[in-house]
């Protein structure tokens, strides 16, 4: 399949015109190796491990949330041109959708709702809005980490919780915290949760769900999308940092 065709599509799952304005000109097709598509991969991140599975699967291409270089560059350190040897030597081209994938219908934030199990989900900018059944708090934070296969932290004091905000990746911004308290919302469930937020929106129950578990489940769930559509084989590449906790 060639390449054009497959960027066409990524660019109808997530328009570019939806991404953030910093963002401009770091996304899409950021290694154009005009190659044939019959494999594709795709990852969070273009991590060393992720470059490395899909050279070896056999990937002509690998569609990352992340992308490899996002500041511009006027020297390329040693790990910067050992990622792009492995995409060279394998010939493997590199696409990005970023925060355009965020705001998409079925991306980011429509698929962390889904698997929160969100009903009656509205759209506040790139966030995402919803009820579940009430609960505890204690029931809740369980319900969180179950369903996003992570640890977590939180803070806030809530007896129950019905309403929910959800943010995939780095949410804790004043700008979308006061859509949350604007919206009457219990609990807001985001990562990279900081000292000066949390002493701010005490009023809302906090959930830290890190960034790499409020983000993958939607590249896992754009390999399935890209199968259907693209009718070539579509293999997801797991890589979470597992970041310890005591």
């Amino acid at each position: 399949m060639e390449l054009s065709k497959v960027v066409e599509t990524l660019e109808e799952i997530a328009p570019p015109e939806l991404a953030e304005d910093f963002d401009i000109d770091r996304i899409g097709l950021t290694l154009d190796l005009d190659n044939d598509i019959k494999r594709i991969a795709v990852a969070l991140d273009p991590t060393e491990y992720v470059l490395e599975r899909a050279a070896q699967i056999g990937a002509d291409m690998l569609i990352t949330h992340h992308t490899l270089i996002f500041h511009s560059v006027n020297l390329i350190s040693k790990e910067l041109a050992g990622l792009l040897k492995i995409a060279f030597d394998n010939e493997i081209s590199l696409y990005s959708m970023h925060t355009n994938y965020d705001s998409a219908k079925g991306g980011v934030n429509d698929v962390l709702a889904q698997r929160l199990g969100l009903n009656d989900v509205y759209e506040v900018g790139m966030g995402r809005i919803g009820t579940i059944d009430e609960c505890p708090l204690d029931v809740f934070i369980d319900h969180v980490a179950k369903s996003l296969n992570t640890h977590l932290q939180y803070v806030g004091e809530k007896d129950t919780i019905k309403k929910v905000m959800v943010f995939g990746g780095s949410g804790f911004k004043d700008d979308y915290l006061d859509i949350a308290r604007d919206n009457d919302v219990d609990a807001y469930v985001s990562a990279e949760l900081k000292h000066d937020v949390l002493r701010s929106y005490d009023d809302l129950l906090l959930v830290d769900a890190t960034h790499y578990a409020t983000e993958n489940p939607a590249m896992e769930t754009l390999c399935e999308r890209l199968k259907d559509l693209l009718k070539i084989d579509v293999e997801f590449i797991a890589n979470d940092p597992f970041i310890k906790v005591r």
